[in-house]
């Protein structure tokens, strides 16, 4: 098998990360916060240490303001469920995923809020003007998707954060597919959500949120923490306010690693990656039945999405699926980016640091076979 997913997830991850969850399913027998006995206590080091990454990750001053998640989806979640009040109005961009669009939706549905769209430029490039022009009293919050994960379209992140901050209005960035590779720390977010099992090459059932001390959280789960136990009352400290119960230690242990990883050579890898989607799509844009999604000379993260003139992208994915490339058909959890370019589905290949020049041609090849 060629694995070019790495959208969906990294594969294959780092030795160090593996190393690393067998290390606490072996080694350490205790529940951090939860004991005294050198077990608990190391897994505790461990949290801490990854906290400490994290945060450099970001450019956090404060460790305990990177709160763990079950995924990106649950760092979203927890992000706009436990800011938003009702009354409320969010500006979102139009390449979001579902796991910012049906927690928006559901509270609209509930008449908690209400969801506002920022409308890109034709290249679905936002300006300054896109979020600005929606601002109004109830504006409370905008969600940014950094990078498509159809498109790869890296939004201006910077130039956007700074005109919301002009207006007052705090920014949460959907770092999905950015962590890892892009530069997060200069941005200037109030809240970023990043799955751990993407470009930080950490395990699936990991991810990081990071909080901002000047946002104002309540928790949308509560219960034990290992902290102030004679309370009744949830803690109001982060992270233990976003956080409950017993965290995954070997996945985040192995997150740990990840992390590591990505510190020390995570410049490399995207402009690696970068290369090799380059080089793909040159291919792909030189075949006369391909149709490519996506502007061209646009900032992208390493995806290249296309479709074949008059087949169904889920049928190509197949064949090329059974030729042994795999990759993802269909809408991609995100809807509104294909409705914006008139697209019902797409096939998307995301390449790795661990993918080949001679693995892209391989695909170029077999994708020109079928159209």
């Amino acid at each position: 098998m060629i694995y070019l997913d790495n959208a969906a997830t990294s594969f294959p991850k780092p030795p160090e990360v593996c190393q690393a969850v067998a290390g606490v399913m072996m080694k350490i027998g205790g529940n951090p916060g939860r004991g005294g006995h050198p077990g608990a206590l190391a897994g505790g080091r461990i949290l801490e240490t990854c906290r400490e990454r994290a945060a450099e990750l970001v450019g956090a001053k404060q460790p305990d303001h990177i709160i763990f998640t079950f995924n990106g989806t649950d760092a979203l979640n927890i992000a706009l469920k436990g800011y938003l009040h009702r009354g409320d109005e969010v500006i979102v961009s139009h390449q979001e995923h579902n796991a910012v669009m049906r927690p928006l939706m559901g509270l609209q549905d509930r008449g908690e809020i209400r969801v506002r769209m920022a409308e890109p430029d034709e290249r679905g490039v936002l300006g300054r003007d896109s979020i600005t022009a929606l601002v109004n009293k109830n504006t409370a919050l905008v969600v940014l998707c950094h990078a498509s994960n159809v498109t790869g379209c890296i939004q201006p992140a910077r130039l956007l954060i700074q005109a919301a901050h002009e207006k007052g209005i705090p920014v949460l960035l959907d770092a999905a597919q950015t962590a890892g590779t892009e530069n997060l720390s200069s941005l200037g977010a109030d809240m970023i959500a990043m799955p751990g099992h993407k470009g930080l090459l950490g395990p699936m059932g990991t991810g990081l949120l990071y909080v901002a001390p000047h946002m104002d959280m309540h928790p949308v789960r509560e219960g034990g923490t290992g902290s102030a136990s004679e309370s009744l009352r949830q803690p109001a400290m982060l992270p233990d306010l976003l956080e409950s119960g017993t965290h995954n230690l070997p996945g985040i242990a192995g997150l740990c690693q990840g992390l590591k990883f990505v510190h020390r050579f995570g410049a490399e890898i995207r402009e690696y990656e970068r290369a090799l989607a380059w080089r793909l799509e040159e291919k792909l844009r030189n075949m006369p039945h391909v149709q490519m999604m996506g502007a061209a000379g646009v900032e992208k993260a390493a995806i290249v999405s296309f479709n074949i003139r008059g087949k169904d992208p889920g049928e190509v994915t197949d064949v090329l699926d059974r030729a042994g490339f795999a990759l993802r058909g269909g809408l991609h959890c995100a809807p509104s980016i294909h409705a914006f370019h008139g697209t019902r589905g797409a096939v998307r290949v995301s390449p790795g640091l661990y993918n080949t020049e001679k693995e892209i041609d391989a695909l170029a090849e077999a994708v020109y076979k079928i159209q």
